[in-house]
């Protein structure tokens, strides 16, 4: 009598195990899908699980299986909200410790801004099951993993956008990073969303679409790895000694006028130890004030003398002001003999503007709240040339936006991000906010550096690796040898556009059914 087959040990063990995944599914759809959101931060730093993003959105795509579009997206909002709840619970930092906001507004609005972009993974989920309800391979090797890339990407454009936890910077130190030069942080996002796919597959089909569900997923991590070696963009020119001070000056003391003095002094005394450098940068607004006032005035033209009558050369952070506009800038400058300016063009709704009607404003100044509005830079500015260098700068929240970092590309040769990460206090913030400069810099194939008031001040190199950083929290200077990099890697050629169409074409396939039906 024939024994079993080879397998059926491992089939046996499959069925066991979707058994309990499809019970607890039907009972708590709605609790997992809030707990599998809550998982989905851990994928990023602090806690760099990388896996969990895999593992959470297959939890996910799992939860709305079977479901109506209308229980999908109340399920998806629930991924999200926790998703959010976990990742950006430091907005309440932001708003009440050192925005000074009262407990009965910084909760509701941290809570507000949470509901918003849970309302993205929510209407993934509603799409998703309009679109193509019927599981298969289609379904869930490419509807999905297509809609949650299209709804991620959206998330980090519309009304200003708010790209935080972007799937694809989860995956910094992992093999499919090396797909971020080819095609962007929604590329890496993408390859993670189908492996999910690959993973539900595994659970849900026979035993021919999980052989095509393996393939897949070894031809993305193989492949990514492999690419990861790939030299996209070339070392140009001369090594420029670079040192980046963190002046670590309390955020509740920054902007008190009897601080003025000894900030200025703090930073002055840190760069006539590093005089032998080629370029010091000091972190965002390390002046503060606006370039304008007098007393600042004076500060910089004795920094200009200064540069004159020696061999370095500085980018700092300062406010600046038009006087005949009226409008205020958060600003850069490059000090070389002469001044050269970078005006901030993404700002932080309501951190440098308030998108809010004039009776609010007159509420939150009575509640004794920031209320004045910052106003954008141009979209293009000319690059500041330092030291050899022709220098992309991003001031803090910038270094978010990928697609806006290459219109400075191939003709920058380095990318400098200047930073305030006090406003997040000791939490996951600022480390999640070095992870995504990592992304940038792998995306352009440039040397990124991070200079900030706090921490966390780090080189990181073209492949998106952290040569050095200081600890947080304290004074320090951090000084590295670099190259410019010239050369245009696959992704700032092109964008995102690849990836979003690709997306966008799968979506419009698997929308045309119901189109055709709703139309005959």
């Amino acid at each position: 009598m024939p024994g079993p087959p080879p397998n059926a040990d491992t089939q046996s063990s499959m069925t066991g195990v979707k058994s309990v995944i499809d019970g607890a599914v039907a009972r708590y759809p709605a609790a997992i899908a809030f707990v599998a959101g809550l998982l989905y931060p851990l994928a990023f730093a602090l806690f760099d699980w990388s896996l969990l993003a895999v593992v959470s959105l297959a939890i996910l795509f799992i939860v709305i299986d079977g479901r109506t579009p209308k229980l999908a997206a109340r399920c998806g909002f629930l991924f999200g909200f926790g998703a959010f709840l976990a990742g950006v619970y430091w907005l309440y930092i932001s708003l009440r410790v050192f925005g000074g906001a009262p407990l009965l507004l910084s909760i509701p609005l941290m809570l507000a801004v949470i509901a918003v972009m849970a309302l993205y993974s929510a209407m993934f989920a509603w799409l998703s099951n309009t679109l193509r309800p019927q599981p298969g391979l289609f379904r869930w090797l490419l509807v999905l993993p297509a809609a949650w890339t299209f709804f991620d990407w959206l998330r980090g454009w519309l009304f200003s956008g708010f790209p935080w936890l972007a799937t694809g910077y989860s995956q910094i130190d992992m093999p499919l990073a090396g797909l971020a030069p080819v095609l962007g942080v929604h590329g890496v996002g993408l390859a993670v969303a189908l492996s999910a796919g690959v993973l539900v597959v595994l659970l849900r089909l026979g035993p021919r679409q999980r052989l095509t569900a393996v393939v897949v997923l070894t031809i993305l991590w193989i492949g990514g790895g492999s690419l990861r070696e790939v030299a996209w963009t070339q070392a140009a020119g001369a090594a420029t000694t670079v040192t980046l001070l963190q002046g670590n000056v309390e955020q509740d003391l920054k902007w008190e006028p009897e601080q003025f003095d000894p900030i200025l002094e703090r930073y002055v005394a840190m760069t006539a130890e590093y005089k032998d450098s080629d370029l010091i940068i000091w972190p965002e607004a390390a002046i503060p004030g606006f370039l304008q006032e007098a007393a600042v005035a004076r500060f910089v033209e004795d920094l200009r003398r200064e540069v004159d009558d020696n061999d370095y050369e500085l980018l700092l952070g300062v406010l600046d002001f038009n006087l005949r506009t009226k409008d205020a800038y958060n600003a850069a400058i490059g000090i070389d003999g002469e001044l050269q300016f970078y005006r901030k063009r993404h700002l932080v709704p309501f951190g440098e503007y308030f998108p809010v009607p004039a009776f609010v404003r007159s509420w939150m100044r009575l509640m004794s709240l920031p209320h004045s509005d910052f106003q954008r830079g141009d979209d293009v500015q000319p690059l500041i040339e330092l030291s050899g260098q022709r220098i992309a700068t991003m001031i803090c929240y910038e270094v978010v936006f990928g697609a806006e970092q290459i219109a400075y590309l191939p003709a920058a040769t380095l990318l400098v991000n200047i930073s305030n990460d006090a406003w997040f206090g000791d939490s996951i913030a600022p480390h999640q906010h070095l992870q995504i400069a990592q992304m940038r810099a792998l995306e352009t194939g440039r040397y990124l550096l991070r200079a900030t008031n706090t921490g966390i001040t780090a080189a990181i190199d073209p492949k998106g690796v952290i040569l050095d950083r200081l600890p947080q929290f304290e004074i320090g200077a951090l000084t590295v040898d670099l190259y410019p990099y010239t050369g245009a890697t696959p992704y700032v050629s092109v964008g995102n556009w690849p990836v979003i169409g690709g997306a966008s074409v799968v979506l419009l396939f698997a929308a045309w059914p119901v189109l055709r039906h709703r139309l005959s």
